[in-house]
């Protein structure tokens, strides 16, 4: 049971440092926590590859210490095989919410953890 605690403690905090402006302003530093075959559905409805997310995300909201930032909140995981992560969680940023859900996997040996795929759902704002 350890095991698959220590790999959800991974993934969060793979998740966090996505999360984190500097990651995010840092494409050497996205590329590591972004798997090659990364598909993302964004809150907006486009889907983006992993080539696109690595040269927009530098521009996108969240990337500064003085700006807006993502807040996360009531982050949880759950292994769904060997090296294999489930983690859902919500976030505010301006006011906005969005209900995320994010696959991370192990890569190879030394490789760590990366994001395979994200989503994220805008949460109305007339409630849950």
């Amino acid at each position: 049971m350890r095991a698959e605690a220590n790999e959800v403690e991974e993934a969060i905090k793979g998740e966090l440092r996505l999360i984190d402006p500097s990651v995010r302003t840092s494409r050497a530093e996205a590329r590591q926590l972004l798997d090659p075959e990364f598909v993302e559905v964004g809150a907006s409805g486009r889907r983006w590859s992993y080539e696109e997310m690595l040269a927009e995300l530098p521009e996108m909201p969240g990337n500064s210490d003085q700006g807006p930032r993502y807040v996360p909140s009531d982050m949880t995981g759950v292994v769904l095989a060997p090296g294999v992560v489930h983690l859902t969680y919500e976030t505010t940023i301006e006011g906005r919410r969005a209900r995320r859900s994010s696959l991370w996997r192990r890569s190879g040996e030394g490789m760590g953890w990366r994001m395979y795929y994200h989503q994220a759902t805008p949460v109305p704002s007339q409630g849950d």
